[in-house]
């Protein structure tokens, strides 16, 4: 008799081997004979009691669920007109689950054969297991083209708004889609490209007005240039890919590992685990675990699909949609962490002091599942005492003790004193057809700090790893702030009457006692803006140069390798230096890190524009409709045009022009940060409470035209209307010996007014 199996290989066999998996099959496999078997029943009821396996029949099936996005086959057509699909990648064993395709009327047409990369939603109490809805057909991967439709009598013309696009595109009468003239479009190459006559195109979805909700991140991607669709051989490539095996792995699917992120994830590259660390030379400490989805597995220096990754430099995110670094086949399938299926991933065991102080780490690549996929708002229910079906069983074992691991942390983190801005993210909440439904500041909870201490102590160990292994990589570099911005905050501290510390080395616990002195006075949101503004854009390179806003002297992106090409890279770099396998750093790789480094960047401020326009427009079509409404808010900039006032509500930032501000000339001083009126004597300056009035959003430019109604609970004055002798909205004329005297009275008057504020 050959020696028994462990219930790791054998739940191994039944993972590769969905169609033999009977007691039979699996003993033949391992060479298990006579008396043999009784331990195999035995070991196989384990597994089934165990919950890992289940019984069907006289087979045995891994209960693991199909992921949220698979390739299927059709295989049939229901009377109503549905399609009968079967997932082509059924990990489990036994009848594999029917899965019901529903198309919707703009889905291209399918038959028997075709391969499918769908979204799936499990149902229950039907004849089907699963309800899917089409992604797009496997193999085809038509042109996709945004443009202004015009009717002509023979169908249509697409005019293309990208500045790369400047043929115009015939539509067919058949394939206009129903649009209507000067709508907003998408469209696909209907047939090959002529090279007689204008090219085809075949409208796939009506987006109305060019300024309406949900064209807004469609005209931004085409603006910045965003690539956003993916050429046929990247997409192909991306289809044949398989799962990976345990081959070349340790074995992590035990570990109760769970994703934590905002309820509307499009994908989950990162997982955490903590228990108490059982040493006894570490008493009170802890041992955390990060797994991350092993994205170099699949995208390998050289190909397509690495090419492709590159140019993108990274996932673009926006309110309504997601433009990926990767095609759905991995960023939403193989890459992504889903619940209960065995993912590829790279792992880092660390051991933390009961302080928060890493004593040591190591990493892996292995193979994991995740215990559960957990919202943030899940997570901190259960710790505050409402835990869900979902947390309950988890709360003693893996969330108690991830708070445990994360309040050492915390004192670690008090320590360091990384740069602790207070800068609320807003929320844009759209309906389905794109409209605004409403704008509001998220909700920051515990659970979402637990994660980002857990990322940025696994971002540390792997450029020490690096560093300590002497391996290239790409740091993630924050220089500390210029001296003349720090000057310019030095300004704004001192006109709010607070001060920023001159003539030492500056460091983040500088900045944090200035953000104290602010926080809970009405100069809390100016200070914590200015001190934004005063830093330097951070950035990545093969030179470690350090992270001052982390208050860290080396750091590394690696835990977010499907929306990340810099955290591929350090991924790549890790297997190399580990000698994991042959798909680590290539030398083209090396020889490129410096110019890679310099693009993803760009790439990163390109998406980050493209976001912030995005938002502005949606706030701008928002508030559209409260045309004449009245705003609290807040003075956040002043410039020689206009002020510049945050709104409360919504976030929104809206220009009061000079012009609107009276009939007085209102002087600008650049140091002071204020506008002063010639006759009155009013000063506006920054942080000042205000209210004002709605006079224009424009949705396509995403601007915002205020109107201030009073200053400090005090209505504005009406300047200049006396007999001065004074051309309205002309600067009083003076010497310039007179000029100074004024400008030294103003400044004089705008520190006696803040002080008595």
């Amino acid at each position: 008799m050959s020696q028994m199996p462990s219930k790791a290989e054998i739940l191994d066999w039944i993972s590769r081997n969905p169609t033999l998996t009977s007691k039979r099959d699996i003993a033949k496999a391992f060479g298990i004979r006579g008396a043999g078997r009784i331990d195999l029943k035995r070991v196989l009821k384990e597994l089934e009691s165990e919950g890992r396996l289940d019984k069907r029949k006289k087979t045995y099936r891994d209960p693991d669920r199909l992921p949220p996005v698979s390739v299927l086959q059709i295989s049939g057509q229901t009377p109503d007109g549905e399609l009968w699909a079967r997932p082509l990648e059924w990990h489990g064993e036994g009848q594999e689950p029917k899965v019901l395709l529903i198309p919707r009327a703009s889905d291209a047409a399918l038959g028997e054969g075709d391969r499918v990369l769908a979204r799936l939603q499990e149902v229950r109490g039907e004849a089907h297991h699963y309800e899917a809805r089409l992604i797009r057909r496997i193999g085809t991967n038509p042109l996709k083209l945004l443009g202004i439709f015009r009717k002509t009598a023979e169908g249509g013309r697409l005019l293309p708004i990208s500045r790369k696009q400047d043929k115009e595109w015939a539509v067919p009468a058949d394939a206009t889609g129903g649009a209507k003239d000067g709508e907003l479009v998408e469209a696909e190459q209907a047939g090959p490209k002529g090279r007689i006559g204008l090219p085809r195109a075949r409208i796939t979805d009506r987006l109305g007005d060019p300024s309406a909700p949900k064209a807004v991140s469609l005209i931004a991607i085409h603006e910045h240039g965003i690539p956003d669709d993916f050429p046929d051989e990247v997409i192909a490539e991306a289809d044949r890919m398989k799962p990976a095996g345990l081959k070349g792995r340790e074995d992590l699917r035990d570990l109760p590992l769970i994703t934590i992120d905002p309820s509307d994830a499009r994908d989950h590259d990162d997982a955490i685990f903590a228990h108490a660390d059982d040493a006894p030379d570490n008493e009170g400490g802890h041992v955390i675990w990060v797994a991350i989805a092993d994205v170099a597995h699949y995208v390998t220096p050289g190909s397509a699909l690495d090419r492709e990754a590159r140019k993108r430099g990274n996932s673009s995110y926006f309110p309504d949609r997601v433009v990926p670094m990767l095609p759905d086949r991995l960023s939403g399938d193989l890459c992504s962490l889903h619940e209960g299926v065995p993912r590829a991933c790279i792992a880092l065991r660390l051991r933390i002091d009961a302080e928060g102080g890493k004593i040591d780490h190591r990493f892996v690549r292995g193979l994991m599942r995740s215990a559960a996929s957990l919202s943030y708002a899940q997570v901190q229910m259960g710790m505050d005492g409402a835990p869900d079906s979902k947390t309950a069983p988890l709360m003693d074992a893996v969330i108690r003790p991830l708070y445990a691991a994360h309040a050492a942390l915390t004192r670690a983190r008090q320590k360091r004193q990384p740069l602790d801005l207070d800068l609320p993210e807003r929320k844009v909440e759209l309906s389905d057809a794109g409209k605004v439904l409403s704008v509001s500041f998220a909700e920051r909870l515990e659970a979402h700090r637990i994660v980002e201490d857990c990322m940025v102590l696994a971002n540390v160990a792997a450029a020490e790893t690096l560093i300590a292994r002497k391996s290239p990589l790409l740091f993630r570099v924050h220089e500390e702030p210029s001296p003349d911005k720090l000057d310019a905050l030095r300004d704004v501290a001192e006109a709010s009457g607070l001060v920023l510390a001159r003539g030492q080395a500056l460091r983040t616990r500088h900045l944090n006692a200035l953000l104290a002195q602010a926080e809970g006075t009405d100069h809390a949101e100016v200070i914590n803006m200015s001190t934004l503004r005063a830093m330097t854009q951070a950035y990545y390179a093969p030179q470690n140069f350090g992270h001052f806003g982390l208050a860290l002297q080396a750091y590394a992106h690696f835990t977010s390798p499907i929306r990340r090409y810099a955290d591929l890279v350090v991924h790549r770099a890790l297997i190399t230096a580990h000698d994991w396998g042959k798909d680590g750093l290539s030398a083209q790789d090396i020889e490129m890190l410096e110019a890679t480094g310099e693009h993803i960047s760009d790439t990163e401020r390109r998406s980050m524009m493209a976001e912030r326009d995005t938002n502005d427009r949606y706030l701008a079509a928002f508030l559209s409709e409260r045309m004449g409404d009245e705003f609290t808010g807040r003075i956040s900039g002043v410039a020689k045009f206009g002020v510049f006032v945050k709104l409360d509500e919504t976030g929104a930032d809206g220009l009061v022009p000079v012009r609107s501000l009276g009939r007085e000339y209102f002087h600008f001083d650049r140091d002071a940060g204020t506008l002063m009126g010639s006759d009155t004597g009013l000063v506006i300056g920054l942080g000042q409470r205000v209210t004002v009035r709605l006079s224009e959003a424009a949705p396509v430019t995403g601007g915002i035209a205020l109107e201030l109604v009073s200053l400090d609970g005090k209505t504005m004055p009406r300047g200049g209307s006396g007999g001065s002798g004074l051309r309205r909205g002309k600067p009083p004329r003076r010497k310039p010996a007179q000029a100074r005297r004024k400008a030294d009275k103003t400044k004089r008057k705008v520190a006696r007014q803040r002080r008595e504020r």
